[in-house]
């Protein structure tokens, strides 16, 4: 940028601003007079878009922690999960040795109808060699995504024989639903991981299928979920509320109350509903577990979820990137805002961290909400509370009894992921011809002595600092043993199957199962 466009740029940011309040135009005058001083009298030759991005950023951390820029080279991540897709050549792979194997193919994915396998490794793209040097994820991605019916050839190294495919890439499905499946022949579970656009036809396809099966009681997973789309919590929400009942509302200074409600027959309104929720479950989350528990249409189970109120609006920028302002902030059916406080942005940031030294994980009691931000529910009265996420009807506590160092190291160092592919890889005609479905394979597939000392000459082999700990191993090793065990059912099968395996201790989860197939569900008087 030279002096006469900042003229220019004054000029026009006068004319603009003008509009607006004095504050604000004298505001962008003097941001306007400092990047033109800069550019034309300081000693080097400055990076002016990086100053104008770092003044940005610095400027929306000034509002709130939700209020972000992005640049326009990051969009493209940043917009994947809200879009539900993604254009690539349809692979989910790894790094192993620094070569880039094959995982799995997308179902219905360019690499799969061309032939592409799990376990083929890619050497080069486009003629220029990728093994061997150093190459990371990011990189990676950037080489095999780009532009939709763009082409791409990959040179894959299949037992020693080299092949190239000429791959179109194409929309690669981003399912924001991880698994659906029977836990028992009544109770059905759906994993959530996003709201996305697609979330709603995801759920309602995996609804359908489940109740084809048998499902009369539904848990729905929101363990993790950071949110999303707003329209999204508001529609899958619509298929659990009956009528024309109140979903959320929001409202901001610059933008009027905005009531959603229910409106069409929805898949599962009837039946009885779990919602698990943890520390990590956010927004579009909370909306929808918040809907669920106002109107005592079913259970929250699980821990007090993070506490984020806030709706963001996506604004583009004339080059490319993107500013998401917050605008307004929502409200649950009682009118609970569920945003905790964030004027202090470090104390925001170290909440979650805080929240584990208070106690809060371990004892419902540690949690302490004044009465000020009690609510009732809308049919049955119970007590519920607003200022800091929602708190759920049945609190479960985190169990730490069988983490130890050793396992976070496996874990952290990737051993495990590692390992699984490698022993899928070299086994997997065997173990698909042994094991017909996932069923059999959490039956029958029994990680022995054997099997663990293979694991652990392999992890002495790629790590000689990680030494076996037997003190350590002896705590976790139920939990090491069930975490390579659903690693393998993903690499055989995928992720559904994989959370079939997983599930087996997830407490949060076990802990709804017991409320369904007990008596607690009905003391609630629950509008079923």
């Amino acid at each position: 940028m030279r002096p006469l466009f900042f003229i220019l740029f004054c000029a026009i940011s006068a004319r603009v601003f003008a509009q607006q309040s004095d504050e604000a135009a004298n505001a962008a005058r003097k941001m306007t007079e400092v990047l033109y001083n800069v550019e034309r009298f300081y000693v080097d030759a400055p990076n002016t878009n990086k100053l104008s991005e770092a003044a940005i950023v610095a400027l929306l951390e000034e509002l709130d922690p939700h209020s972000t820029y992005i640049p326009k080279e990051d969009l493209n991540d940043a917009q994947m999960t809200i879009n539900g897709s993604f254009v690539g050549i349809g692979v989910r792979f790894q790094l192993m040795k620094d070569t880039i194997s094959v995982v799995a193919t997308i179902p219905g994915g360019p690499s799969e109808k061309l032939g592409i396998l799990p376990g083929d490794q890619i050497v080069q793209v486009d003629g220029l060699n990728v093994a061997g040097i150093g190459i990371k994820n990011d990189q990676v991605r950037q080489k095999l995504m780009g532009d939709l019916g763009t082409k791409v050839k990959v040179t894959v190294n299949r037992k020693g024989k080299l092949l190239d495919f000429n791959i179109t890439r194409d929309k690669i499905p981003v399912f924001s639903v991880d698994a659906a499946y029977m836990i028992d022949k009544e109770i059905g579970y759906i994993k959530l991981n996003s709201f996305s656009k697609t979330t709603v036809q995801e759920v309602q396809k995996a609804m359908l299928a489940l109740k084809e099966q048998g499902m009369k009681s539904l848990i729905f997973d929101l363990q993790g979920n950071g949110g999303g789309l707003l329209d999204a919590a508001h529609k899958l929400a619509d298929e659990f509320l009956s009528g024309d009942k109140l979903i959320v509302y929001s409202e901001g200074r610059a933008q009027p109350r905005t009531d959603l409600k229910a409106a069409k027959k929805g898949l599962f309104e009837t039946g009885q509903l779990v919602i698990l929720t943890d520390e990590y479950s956010a927004s579009a989350s909370e909306i929808l577990s918040g809907a669920v528990q106002d109107w005592d249409r079913g259970l929250v189970v699980g821990r007090r979820t993070y506490g984020k109120g806030l709706v963001q609006r996506p604004m583009p920028l004339s080059d490319g990137s993107e500013m998401r302002l917050t605008i307004a902030r929502y409200y649950t059916p009682t009118g609970r805002h569920i945003q905790k406080p964030y004027q202090d942005t470090e104390t925001y940031r170290k909440d979650l961290n805080q929240r584990y030294l208070n106690g809060e994980f371990f004892l419902k009691d540690s949690i302490k909400m004044p009465d000020s931000l009690m609510y009732k529910t809308l049919k049955t009265k119970r007590t519920v509370y607003g200022g800091g996420g929602i708190m759920p009807d049945v609190f479960v506590p985190l169990d730490t009894t069988q983490n130890s160092d050793y396992f976070a190291d496996l874990i952290q160092g990737g051993h495990v992921n590692s390992f699984a592919f490698q022993y899928i890889n070299a086994n997997r005609a065997a173990l698909r011809a042994k094991y017909l479905d996932i069923n059999s394979f959490k039956r029958d597939f029994i990680l022995d002595q054997a099997y663990m000392d293979q694991f652990f000459a392999y992890v002495q082999k790629e790590d000689p600092t990680l030494l076996f700990n037997a003190e350590q191993y002896a705590i976790s090793e139920q939990l090491l043993k069930l975490r390579i065990k659903a690693v393998l059912a993903q690499d055989l099968w995928g992720t559904n199957e994989m959370f079939q395996v997983y599930n087996e201790t997830n407490e949060i989860l076990q802990k709804a199962v017991e409320v369904l197939q007990s008596k607690q569900f009905a003391q609630f008087e629950l509008d079923k």
